[in-house]
């Protein structure tokens, strides 16, 4: 059947089979860099993954590329993202798919170690202060890389309960001051 559309058995095997690891190691890939990877992409982040979109298509689409062959490697993309999806209900798998939230900022002080790990400059920072409204230093309680690689900014005044903090890696650096306690 795959022969008379351009595409023989061993074709689609290997098509699929392409997809899956490709897949794999971009997903593996981005964990390995960070959140921040794939989040907000600038006008250079944008050209470099088409680059790579279009590096990654032609793997898996192979020498001579058919439409059978496409839609092939995109169903089965589509169908490796759903399952990935469902698999995240697993806490044991979120933790290998997902990537942690890290404090970058407790109160005014930025958690340098938190910033290399992450790939995130104090530039991206002051841009996200602006961006959040914050005119001082004073005004933040706490600034989170969130697992999506987006950039939380909680300000000061409403304390902070200990619950949204959970997963975050370098929270117990907030100062206590600006945290709801238990019971609160």
């Amino acid at each position: 059947m795959w022969h008379d559309y351009g595409l023989t058995w061993g074709d689609a095997s290997r098509v699929v089979l392409s997809a899956i690891a490709l897949y794999a190691l971009v997903l593996m890939l981005i964990r390995l860099m960070g959140q921040r990877t794939m989040a907000s992409l600038s006008s250079f982040d944008l050209a470099a993954a088409v680059a790579l979109g279009a590096v990654v298509g032609r793997a898996i689409l192979g020498y001579t590329p058919t439409l059978t062959a496409g839609v092939l490697g995109l169903v089965t993309l589509l169908v490796l993202q759903a399952l990935t999806g469902q698999l995240r209900r697993f806490p044991r798998i979120v933790t290998i798919v997902n990537n942690r939230a890290y404090l970058l900022m407790a109160g005014s002080e930025i958690v340098a170690a938190n910033l290399r790990r992450t790939h995130v400059s104090e530039d991206e920072i002051s841009a996200r202060l602006r961006l959040a409204g914050i005119r001082s230093r004073k005004e933040i309680a706490c600034v989170i890389l969130e697992a999506t690689g987006e950039i939380s900014v909680l300000r000061i005044g409403v304390a902070i309960e200990l619950e949204l903090l959970e997963n975050v890696k370098g929270a117990e650096l907030i100062p206590a001051s600006y945290l709801a306690l238990r019971g609160d």
